[in-house]
This record gives structure tokens, C-alpha cells and sequence, in this order.
């Protein structure tokens, strides 16, 4: 249950950083409240976690997870470039996240 938190909370982590680049191109009341609100869901996520989770384990999950969905949704949707080397990397901390999940 508290590795899907820990998942999840990387997750609304991305959610959070979306919302940061659509208010830094519509600066709107709606979209910082979604942003505020992903990023307080992620913090409590992440608390929640680390009830059962080590600190070091837990943090480098919840901000790989957020690192890897974030770059994604870059590619993905705001066209970021997707060179082979940025995708070994992104695949680094897929690997790197599994690896730590596996020492627990």
C-alpha cells in the first residue's frame, strides 16, 4: 500500500509540474490551485510513505518518478527533443527506481 502511495505521490508530483508550465503560459487562479493542490497531494503522499519507507529510499522513488513522468510528458506533449542519449537516461532511472525498490 505505501509503495502505491509512493507511486501515486510521483505521479501527482508530475500532475504539479504540468500545472507549473501551464500557469507560466496562463497565468490563471484555476490552474495555480490545481498546481498548489498536486503538490500538497504529493507531499502527503510522500508523508505517508515514509512511515514505512526509508527516507533515502523513499525520496529518490517519489522524485525519479516524478523526474522520469515529467521528462516524458515533456516529450510527449510539449515537444521537448527526444535524443537517444535523453532516453537512455530516462531509461537509467526506470532502472535506478526498480533497483531501490528492490532493496526494501
Amino acid at each position: 500500500m505505501v509503495w502505491l502511495a509512493l507511486f501515486a505521490a510521483g505521479c501527482l508530483d508530475v500532475i504539479g509540474f504540468i500545472m507549473l508550465k501551464r500557469t507560466s503560459v496562463r497565468d490563471t487562479w484555476m490552474n495555480n490551485l490545481l498546481m498548489l493542490g498536486a503538490f500538497g497531494a504529493s507531499l502527503g503522499l510522500l508523508s505517508f510513505a515514509l512511515q514505512s519507507v526509508p527516507l533515502g529510499v523513499a525520496y529518490s522513488v517519489w522524485t525519479g518518478t516524478g523526474t522520469f513522468g515529467t521528462a516524458i510528458v515533456g516529450i510527449l506533449f510539449f515537444k521537448e527533443r527526444a535524443s537517444i542519449l535523453r532516453l537512455v537516461a530516462i531509461a537509467g532511472i526506470v532502472g535506478t527506481i526498480i533497483g531501490l525498490r528492490l532493496t526494501v
